[in-house]
C-alpha cells in the first residue's frame, strides 16, 4: 500500500444530491473523532512509504484552525514520499489566506475544490453557493501561495438544465485555468435530498450531448481526458485516484472510508458513535482472485487509455482475452484492441455499463 485516503465527515451545510459519509459540523464531535482517526492510523498503518494522500469528505476545510492543527499532527504519522502527491478538498467560502497557509504548512501541493456550477438555479438545486467572481479571487489567491495544481469540480444532468447553462458553466470553469476538471452527471442517489423531493433526472439523450459536447470542448483547449469523468493538462493526472483505477490496494481512513489492503476490501461503518468508541469496521472481505480480475476489468476500463495487456498476464497468469470474452466484443467494435492494450470504443464510453455486463 503506497495510498491514503482519509475521510473528514463533517460539513457546514448539506448538498442536495451526496450521498457521501456526512454529519453537519459540530464542535463537540471534531477532537473525539480526530482522537480516533488518530488510533485507527496507529492500528492498521503498517508504515510503508506513501506516494499519495487524500483528505476528502464530507468537507475537509470545514475544521477550525484548532482541527486542522491535529489533523497535521496525525499527517506526521506517516512515512512520506519526497514526491508526495497530497490533495486536500475545499469548498470555496472556505478558502482563505490562513487556509492556505495551513495546508502549505501541512505539505499540501493539490487542491480539489466543489464549484459545481455558476448557475443560480442549478447551485439552488443542489444547495449550494459559488459567484465566479469570488471563486476566480480565491483561486488567484491559491496560486499566490503556490498551489500550481487546482482541481475543479463541474456537476450537469440537473433538472431543467439547458444545453446553454451548461455551455455557459464550462466556459466559465475554462477561465480559471484548472490544471484538472471532474465531469459528473447528477445520479439521484438514496437518503439524498435529492431522492426525497422525488426529483428526476434529465432525458438521458440529452445527458449524452453535454457529456460529449464537455469531452470535445475540454479536448480542444488542451485537456486529456484519461478516465471517463475526468480531465487534465499533461502531466497533471490524479495520481492518488489512478491507484483506484489501476486495482491497486490503498488504505481507507475515517468515517465511512474504504479501503483495500492484504487482499481484503473493507468499508467503516458510518456510525459516528461506533467510530468514536473504537468500532471502525463496517465490513470486510477477502477478495478472490476471480473477483480481483473482475475488478480489474470494471476498473480498469474506465481509463480512457484501457487495460495493459501484459501487466494484466503478469499480475494475474492469464491471458485476460482467455478469462474474459473480450474477443466477440472486439468484433463488433464495442471494445478496441490497439498498441498492446484493450479499451472501450469511445462511441460507447457512456453505456460502458452495458459492455461490462457483457464481460461479467
Amino acid at each position: 500500500m503506497s495510498s491514503v485516503y482519509i475521510h473528514i465527515p463533517f460539513c457546514k451545510s448539506i448538498c442536495s444530491y451526496c450521498d457521501f459519509t456526512k454529519i453537519l459540523y459540530k464542535e463537540e464531535l471534531v477532537d473525539p473523532y480526530l482522537n480516533s482517526l488518530s488510533n485507527e492510523i496507529e492500528d492498521a498503518y503498517g508504515k510503508e512509504e506513501i506516494n499519495t494522500l487524500y483528505i476528502g469528505g464530507g468537507t475537509p476545510s470545514s475544521l477550525s484552525s484548532s482541527g486542522l492543527n491535529t489533523l497535521f499532527k496525525l499527517i506526521q504519522k506517516f512515512n512520506l514520499s519526497d514526491n508526495l502527491e497530497f490533495t486536500f478538498e475545499c469548498n470555496i467560502e472556505d478558502v482563505n489566506a490562513e487556509l492556505l497557509e495551513k495546508l502549505k504548512e501541512m505539505g499540501v501541493n493539490r487542491l480539489s475544490i466543489g464549484i459545481e456550477s455558476f448557475n443560480a438555479e442549478k447551485l439552488k438545486f443542489m444547495n449550494r453557493k459559488a459567484s465566479f467572481k469570488d471563486v476566480e479571487a480565491k483561486i488567484s489567491l491559491a496560486r499566490m501561495h503556490g498551489f500550481n495544481n487546482i482541481n475543479l469540480d463541474l456537476m450537469y444532468g440537473i433538472p431543467n438544465e439547458t444545453f446553454r447553462d451548461l455551455k455557459k458553466d464550462l466556459k466559465m470553469f475554462l477561465k480559471l485555468s484548472p490544471e484538472h476538471i471532474s465531469t459528473y452527471s447528477l445520479i439521484i442517489e438514496e437518503h439524498t435530498m435529492c431522492k426525497v423531493r422525488e426529483d428526476e433526472n434529465i432525458d438521458p439523450e440529452v445527458e449524452i450531448k453535454m457529456y460529449e459536447y464537455i469531452r470535445k470542448k475540454l479536448k480542444k483547449k488542451g485537456y486529456v481526458h484519461y478516465e471517463i469523468s475526468n480531465f487534465s493538462l499533461p502531466g497533471k493526472e490524479s495520481k492518488h485516484n489512478l491507484v483506484y483505477w489501476n486495482n491497486e490496494e490503498y488504505y481507507g481512513f475515517g468515517l465511512g472510508a474504504a479501503g483495500y489492503t492484504n487482499g481484503f476490501r473493507y468499508e467503516n461503518t458510518h456510525s459516528m458513535t461506533d467510530y468514536i468508541n473504537g468500532k471502525y469496521k463496517k465490513e470486510e472481505s477477502l477478495i478472490s482472485k476471480s473477483e480481483t480480475m473482475e475488478n480489474e476489468i470494471m476498473l480498469g476500463l474506465r481509463k480512457i487509455k484501457g487495460i495493459n495487456l501484459q501487466e494484466f498476464y503478469d499480475k494475474y497468469g492469464i491471458n485476460l482475452q482467455e478469462a474474459f470474452p473480450v474477443k466477440p466484443l472486439i468484433k463488433n467494435k464495442e471494445l478496441i484492441y490497439e498498441d498492446g492494450y484493450i479499451r472501450i470504443n469511445p462511441k460507447y464510453i457512456y453505456v460502458m455499463n452495458e459492455i461490462l455486463l457483457k464481460l461479467i
